[in-house]
């Protein structure tokens, strides 16, 4: 992955892929969750909408995620 960990969300990426990489479907929703808080975190209030485009890796993997909850309900 190219990115730069600046940002706590950056790192829970890493461990996201990682976690549906290893089919952990369990670890992989408190990831998602942990990555949903950091990135909303400290923002400007109840209707704050979110305009920083998230980088095409968090749309990847966040696709893989959706698959492997897809794959674990059949």
């Amino acid at each position: 992955m190219a990115l730069e960990y600046k940002r706590l969300s950056d790192r829970i990426l890493f461990a996201l892929e990682l976690a549906v990489e290893q089919g952990d479907l369990g670890i992989a929703d408190n990831l998602v969750s942990a990555m949903e808080q950091s990135i909303t975190r400290a923002t400007g209030g109840k209707n704050f909408a979110e305009r920083r485009e998230l980088a095409p890796e968090y749309d990847a993997v966040l696709s893989q995620y959706d698959d492997l909850k897809a794959n674990a309900k059949k």
